[in-house]
C-alpha cells in the first residue's frame, strides 16, 4: 500500500445531500415513515458497525483499503468536526465487506498523522477490532445524519442510492481521536427490510 503525501490528495466519497440532520436529531431519532427502526439502531447507536455487520450477515467483515493520504491541516471537504482532530492529519478510506467480498460500507476516517500506528497497529483490521484490541476506551459521539447520492458509491456497492450516512467523533481520555464518516449499501435491505415505514 502506497501512503500519498500531501501534494497527491485523492478525493473521498462525500454524499451529495438531499437531507441531513445534525446531532440534536441524533438524540431523538427520526420519525419512522423517514427511517425504519432498524435502519436507526445502525445509524443512530453508538455500537460498532462491524459487530452488528458481522452478526446481520454471519460472515466476518473485513476491510479493504481503498487509500491513505496525508491531508495535512486541510479541512479535506470533511464534516466541521474535523476541526476537533490535531493535524496535521491522514485520511484513511475503506470498504468493509463480508468475507464472500459483498461490500456493505464505506468509511473514511482522519487521524492526527503522529498517532495514527499507535492506534491501527494492523491496518487491515476493521477500526473498531484494532482498537479493542489494545483495550483501548472510547465513547463514540455521532454527530451528523445525512441522506444523498454518490455515483461513486453506487459504483462501488453495485447498488442505486439515495445512500444513509453518518459522521461520528471517536473520544478517548476525553480527547477526540479520530473522525469517521460512514455510508451504508442499501443492500443491508436484505437483513433490515425497507429503509423507511412509508
Amino acid at each position: 500500500m502506497i501512503l500519498k503525501t500531501e501534494n497527491i490528495v485523492t478525493s473521498w466519497h462525500k454524499l451529495e445531500n438531499i437531507w441531513q440532520g445534525g446531532e440534536e436529531l441524533v438524540k431523538i431519532g427520526l420519525p419512522h415513515s423517514q427511517l425504519a427502526p432498524p435502519w436507526q439502531i445502525l445509524l443512530l447507536g453508538d455500537g460498532s458497525p462491524t459487530r452488528h455487520l458481522r452478526l446481520l450477515t454471519s460472515e466476518t467483515i473485513k476491510v479493504d483499503i481503498i487509500d491513505m493520504s496525508l491531508v495535512g491541516n486541510s479541512h479535506d471537504n470533511a464534516p466541521a468536526d474535523i476541526e476537533k482532530v490535531p493535524g496535521p492529519r491522514l485520511r484513511r478510506q475503506v470498504w468493509l465487506k463480508t468475507a464472500s467480498g459483498k461490500r456493505l460500507a464505506y468509511a473514511s476516517s482522519w487521524w492526527e498523522a503522529s498517532q495514527v500506528d499507535d492506534y491501527l497497529q494492523n491496518r487491515n483490521l476493521p477500526i473498531w477490532e484494532s482498537l479493542s484490541s489494545l483495550h483501548t476506551e472510547l465513547y463514540r459521539d455521532i454527530q451528523g445524519i445525512y441522506y444523498g447520492h454518490s455515483q461513486a458509491l453506487e459504483e462501488g456497492f453495485g447498488e442505486k442510492g439515495a445512500f444513509w450516512g453518518r459522521h461520528y467523533l471517536f473520544w478517548h481520555a476525553r480527547k477526540p481521536l479520530t473522525l469517521i464518516y460512514e455510508v451504508f449499501s442499501p443492500y443491508l435491505t436484505k437483513y433490515l427490510g425497507k429503509m423507511n415505514c412509508s
